[in-house]
């Protein structure tokens, strides 16, 4: 199967004009390098980030803003100095294509869940593994730390969402629904609710607290690639291949308002 980027060029928020844009650059059609752009000089690019041999699935900025870490299907998670570009750590150990990585709130710990079906949590100032997460019977394609670093949720192609307490690896509930593989997922800003996007092409919106499914928002027709809350948690953005991104009212799950780029599949919203 030929490779496709998970990342579309697109600028990071930035509290200065001279600080840092993440942007994703396609090196012989497949993205293995990250490129740093400064935005005060009109993204004059500020440093290619390479060393991945295969694409690159999944960059995230530290809380802090002073390191980058990517996951890609080289099976491993490299943490980069975003201030000169340079290599810090590589983190080493899954067996298949790490798909997504993600920073606790607190920049320490780092979570990456890969197509081994693990989650494994790192020491993010050393490189530890601290524990693997197993018990998802499917490649794990997102994970997602909540806003208060207690718990992280995982989304599988086994269809399931799955809760664990961040401290100690336990699993603390395990949520069905999605008639297909799980490819987002996204705490709300508050930390009470989740989202799902699904290859089912629905999201479903749940009670973190409970696990209740709250609702099932339909429309796009095809695969649901990403999913994104607002600030304000007022409003979800879905990101599909069927070219369009969907605004949804998180209260009360109707459809706000269509993008749609004829040209290309999101990836990412």
């Amino acid at each position: 199967m030929t490779e496709q980027s998970s990342l579309r060029p697109k600028k990071e928020q930035s509290t200065t004009d001279k600080a840092p844009v993440l942007v994703a650059e396609a090196v012989n059609a497949t993205p293995t390098s990250i490129n740093l752009f400064t935005p005060a000089t009109g993204l004059t690019l500020s440093h290619t980030l390479s060393g991945h041999t295969r694409l690159v699935t999944s960059v995230r900025w530290s809380p802090d803003g002073k390191t980058l870490a990517s996951s890609s299907n080289d099976k491993t998670v490299r943490l980069w100095d975003a201030t000169n570009g340079t290599l810090l750590r590589t983190l080493s150990g899954h067996t298949e294509r790490v798909k997504s990585v993600v920073w606790s709130p607190t920049g320490l710990w780092l979570a990456s869940s890969a197509d081994d079906k693990t989650v494994w949590v790192w020491d993010a100032t050393n490189g530890t593994l601290l524990r693997t997460l197993s018990g998802h019977r499917g490649g794990v394609r997102s994970v997602a730390w909540s806003p208060d670093g207690k718990t992280l949720a995982t989304g599988s192609v086994d269809r399931t969402l799955k809760l664990w307490n961040a401290t100690d690896g336990t699993l603390l509930r395990t949520l069905e629904g999605h008639t297909d593989a799980i490819f987002s997922v996204a705490w709300s800003p508050d930390g009470e609710r989740l989202a799902t996007g699904s290859f089912d092409k629905t999201v479903r919106l749940w009670d973190a607290t409970n696990g209740t499914l709250l609702r099932i928002l339909s429309g796009h027709t095809n695969t649901i690639f990403s999913v994104a809350w607002s600030p304000d948690g007022k409003r979800l953005a879905t990101g599909s291949f069927d070219k369009t991104v969907h605004l949804w009212d998180t209260a009360s799950g109707k459809l706000v308002r269509i993008l749609e780029d004829p040209t290309n599949m999101v990836w990412s919203v």
